[in-house]
């Protein structure tokens, strides 16, 4: 049973990996822009080549800093890059 459970375990976190590194959509939806210090301005668009539809700014420290870093692929200061879809 114990062999079972572990099984279990191992296969929902590969599961999980998976859907993570899948998780970015194909086209963009706005871009990304990082300051100087660090804070990552995410201009969002609901439709390619739309009106902006929202602003969100994200410094250092914030609760979701880390996970817009990693879906944007990294960034450096004063970088611009496209914001790939969330699914």
């Amino acid at each position: 049973m114990k062999t079972l459970c572990v099984l279990l375990l191992l296969t929902v976190s590969a599961s999980a990996v998976t859907l993570q590194q899948d998780c970015r959509g194909p086209g963009s939806i706005g871009t990304a822009l990082m300051g100087a210090d660090g804070t990552i301005t995410l201009n969002i668009r609901s439709v390619p080549g739309g009106p902006l539809d929202g602003v969100l700014a994200s410094r250092p420290g914030d609760a979701n800093y880390a996970r817009i870093l990693s879906h944007v692929g990294g960034m450096s200061s004063g970088e611009k890059k496209p914001v790939p879809p969330w699914c």
